[in-house]
């Protein structure tokens, strides 16, 4: 499976032919693909379909001004959680070595913060 072992091209790599299978996904073995890094695509795909699914069974894209003082909808305020929570990370990661469990629910809390009040 793609997520079992490190895939990641080098330029020694890059006019070497290989055998192509029913699962070659030959057009991202740039990336250095992890469970982890999968789990991260994964959970922004799903946050962006429970978005449309939200916005389906009650559409709600009238803006809301919130502490910041800006008018924003859903999709603004998953947009704003996405981009701090992964400034969180980036930040957790420079500065400390505890793992990154922390950083995860703090950037939850943050989210659900960013939901409620912005």
């Amino acid at each position: 499976m793609i997520f079992n072992n490190l895939h990641a091209s080098s330029w020694e790599t890059v006019a070497e032919a290989h055998e192509k299978g029913f699962f070659d996904f030959a057009f991202i073995t740039w990336m250095a693909w992890t469970w982890e890094t999968a789990t991260f695509f994964l959970f922004i795909a799903l946050c962006i379909t429970a978005m449309y699914f939200w916005e389906k069974k009650d559409p709600g894209g009238a803006p809301r001004r919130g502490i910041l003082g800006l008018d924003t909808t859903r999709g603004d305020r998953l947009f704003i959680s996405l981009l701090g929570s992964s400034f969180i990370h980036l930040a957790w990661l420079g500065l400390t070595n505890i793992i990154l469990w922390i950083a995860t629910v703090i950037s939850l809390i943050y989210a659900v913060i960013v939901f409620r009040y912005v």
